[in-house]
Parts: C-alpha cells; structure tokens; sequence
C-alpha cells in the first residue's frame, strides 16, 4: 500500500505504468480498487495513479474534508507532492465531479478528462444517492459478477458522511458551468442502465463545448468500467491517443463507439 500524508492526514494510492501521468477518481461507492482492470490496460503507456478521496476505502476519514471543494483540494495536493505537473484525469460518479471542477479551475496542469456517470443535471441525479447508506448502494449499483466483488470488498470501508457531503451543499449548476467552461478534450460516458444518474440529454450535449463528447453503453449500468470493461478499456485507450487539439468527437467516427445519444 503506497501513501502520502496530506495535512497531516493519510490519503493512500495505488500506482503502475510509465509513462505520462494519468489519475484515476472513483465514486460514491467503493475505492480505487476496481479501476485496476483499466489501470493494468492504461498502464502500457501511462503512469497510473489511482487515490481513494478522502473519507474512501484507505484514505484518512475526517470529516471536515468531505466537502467537494475538498477532495478537489486533495487531488490539487497530491499532484504537487508527487511532482505531477500535466496530467489526464478519468473520473467516475463523485470522481467525475472532482475532475471536471478541477480540470475547469486548472486547465494549465490538465491535458483531458473522461467523466464517466457524471451528473450534467440536478433532475438527472437519482434522490437515493443522499439518503441510503454505502452497503445498499452497492447492492442497488452493482450487477454481479467477479469484477464488482472488488467494490463490494471496499465498500465497508467508506463513511457514509463523506458521500453525503459530497452532494449536500454543492449546487449541480456549478457541476453543469465547469463542463461549460472546460478548454481541454472531455468524453462523457453514461451507461443506458445506470440507476443512479442518467445520461445526459441531447440538447444539453449541444451546448456543450466543441472539446466534449458524449458516449453511452447501452448494456451498462452505473459501471460501465465493469459491466463492459473490454470495450470500456478500449475507449479509454483511443480517448488518451488522441493528439493534441484533437476533438473526442472523431471518436464516433469509429463504427464500435457510434452510440446513441438521448
């Protein structure tokens, strides 16, 4: 188990590959646990980090730092500590949250941003995320199957205070405003099924910037990383090669990712 002290407190992280940097968010349920599958397959050519946020899997909980604001602060910390200075950033559910918003008050340090399940709308972010407790969310989230075990593994491990937190007394019109203002490559991805954040609506793609895309799997649930992880790790592969000015739009051009978008 790798960690640093941040403030004092401990934030653990999980690392493989070299290469140029690439950090990896989880979400309101589980750890940095089950990007490892992606990892392994970003790691050919990327040093990927993965953190737990705080109040997360190994990561220290205190409670004053379950904010949004916070665990964007973390990832700010964690990259100067690490000496990380530009970085792609692949987020998911709360994640997503933390790596847009960072991405759109640091485009100087970020070079793309993949968000998947990331809530562009209040109406689009199911009520039962504030109100039920880590071990039914996972139950309610996960399909089975031996991937997710390592979600379900971790999920003990969270405070439940630290997902509330995370929702409660951040406005989802800043979450929208930070997409709006994004200057860097962002591939929306939402799975068809997911449960707890549906996928964006077409006309509120439209007005996003020409640098972001979306894309749904259509036999995934709020997992699209484990419900279709071949063709997750292979999305994530072409987003990161794309070039520099490159739009994730030409993704679609490509006959396997033409999706439809509502």
């Amino acid at each position: 188990m790798s960690a640093i002290l941040l403030d004092s407190q401990i934030v653990h992280y999980e690392v493989l590959g070299r290469g140029r940097p690439l950090i990896f968010l989880h979400g309101w349920v589980g750890s940095w646990r089950y990007w490892i599958p992606v990892m392994q397959a970003a790691s050919v050519s990327y040093r990927a980090y993965a953190l737990d946020l705080w109040g997360f899997g190994d990561t220290a909980k205190f409670q004053p730092y379950y904010s949004l604001n916070q665990q964007i602060l973390l990832v700010e910390h964690f990259m100067e500590q690490m000496g990380i200075g530009r970085v792609a950033l692949v987020g998911h559910g709360l994640g997503a949250m933390v790596a847009v918003l960072f991405a759109a008050c640091h485009p100087e340090v970020v070079d793309r941003v993949m968000a998947v399940s990331y809530p562009l709308d209040e109406g689009k972010l199911n009520p039962r995320l504030r109100t039920t407790g880590p071990a039914d969310l996972a139950e309610w989230l996960l399909v089975k199957s031996a991937l997710s075990d390592a979600v379900r593994a971790e999920t003990p491990k969270t405070d439940p205070l630290a997902i509330a937190a995370s929702l409660n007394g951040h406005s989802l019109q800043e979450t929208r405003d930070a997409s709006r203002r994004l200057s860097r490559a962002c591939l929306l991805v939402n799975g068809v099924n997911d449960p707890a954040v549906e996928p964006p609506d077409l006309d509120l793609v439209q007005h996003l910037p020409e640098q972001t895309h979306a894309i749904l799997f259509d036999s995934s649930g709020h997992f699209p990383m484990l419900d279709e992880s071949s063709k997750f790790n292979r999305l994530l592969v072409d987003f990161l090669a794309l070039g520099p000015g490159e739009s994730p739009r030409q993704l679609q051009l490509k006959e396997e990712w033409k999706r439809r978008v509502r």
